[in-house]
């Protein structure tokens, strides 16, 4: 059994409780899933600051020293703020809890030497660290330490002790866990040419990099894996599609086309309209069904190349339709349709979420036909 396929809850430190909270919260449900849960930040764990280096509006530092003393301050119906006086020879600072009574009296001791870790804030003119992380000095080694992850928390796995701490200690349980390097998913002639690190390396040092260079490289090699492997299956669906379905033959370019060329056009088509158009013209007359995405900058003309592919069809027997997102775009549409003299304009606008306002196909009994749906959704978004 490949062990990505574990179930999260048999790695040390979840059990069945945590995985409950890590299924609903992130949807991590294997060891897979927790070594492609990524962090989203980083912060350098290498430099240890003396407090009287500290100043207002620092990122998250770490500093190394002693607790002096403890403190309780009485916050109402039987909750305490617990404050650690701690100095590291260079001043005096304080480290704060609302809540964890007991685990901090059994867990912390006055005169033993820890690295405090988080964010200092300036509070009655002495500088202070708010449910710090904190760790025994003499079990860090904090040169070999370098970037510290930091992982996306929902507020209900924060109230059960599930930090961003506790996570990262769950991937370096389970990183460790892989005596064996992960297989590799790309062929040796693209990771060699591109210069792309292993995946097992990638893996690694995306949770636990050294240096900045580290985390650049590992995100470097999964967005080319994740976008290369999308790209495959659009690939693939592409070429399903073309074997599975055929498209029209639009052989014609009749009248049509040709009367609005030579009469109805004001001016003269732009090299790059004349080589779509080119371009969809061999297209519709390949058999092969059309998925072709037209860029442009705004008023290059795009809407005038959809309308005259849109004649093609009608020369071939055809109806064609020209759908927009909006209505108010699908009434600018029908104003450029007026282009076309003679010819019958049917404007429908097709909100779904509007009861009797669905759009029906035409009749067939008429090839002149255009017809702007503005397409509605049913989805309502709140804030």
């Amino acid at each position: 059994m490949d062990i990505l396929q574990q179930d999260i809850m048999y790695l040390t430190g979840v059990g069945p409780r945590r995985r409950e909270i890590l299924k609903k919260e992130l949807g991590i449900c294997t060891y897979r899933d927790l070594l492609e849960y990524y962090p989203y930040k980083y912060v350098d764990r290498t430099k240890v600051y003396h407090i009287s280096e500290l100043v207002p509006d620092m990122p998250f530092v770490q500093i190394k020293g002693h607790i002096l003393s403890f403190e309780e301050f009485d916050m109402g119906r039987r909750k305490k703020r617990i404050v650690a006086h701690f100095t590291d020879g260079h001043g005096v600072c304080d480290l704060v809890w609302f809540n964890g009574t007991q685990y901090i009296y059994k867990n912390y001791f006055i005169g033993k030497e820890y690295v405090v870790f988080g964010k200092p804030s300036l509070y009655n003119q002495r500088f202070q660290f708010t449910h710090p992380d904190i760790d025994d000095a003499s079990e860090l080694q904090l040169n070999n330490m370098g970037m510290q992850p930091f992982y996306t928390t929902t507020e209900k796995m924060k109230k059960s002790g599930m930090t961003s701490h506790a996570v990262e200690k769950l991937t370096k349980t389970l990183i460790e866990k892989l005596a064996t390097p992960l297989p590799e998913t790309l062929p040796d002639f693209i990771t060699q040419r591109l210069h792309l690190i292993s995946r097992d390396e990638a893996m690694r040092k995306i949770h636990y990099p050294k240096s900045v260079e580290d985390t650049q490289r590992a995100q470097m090699r999964l967005k080319f894996e994740e976008l290369f492997y999308v790209q495959l299956n659009i690939l693939r669906y592409a070429s399903d599609h073309r074997r599975k379905y055929r498209g029209y033959n639009f052989k014609t370019v009749g009248t049509q086309f040709n009367w609005f060329y030579s009469h109805n056009l004001p001016f003269e088509l732009t090299n790059a309209q004349k080589r779509v158009m080119k371009e969809i013209r061999a297209d519709m007359g390949s058999g092969r069904q059309m998925n072709r995405l037209l860029q442009g900058d705004v008023g290059s003309g795009k809407t005038l190349v959809a309308l005259m592919s849109m004649l093609i069809a009608i020369d071939n027997g055809y109806q064609a339709c020209l759908m927009a997102p909006t209505e108010i775009l699908a009434e600018q549409h029908l104003q450029t349709k007026r282009l076309f003299a003679g010819y019958e304009h049917t404007h429908r606008a097709a909100h779904r979420h509007r009861k009797g306002q669905e759009a029906q196909r035409s009749n067939g009994r008429t090839h002149r036909r255009f017809h702007s749906h503005c397409c509605g959704n049913t989805r309502h978004y709140r804030r």
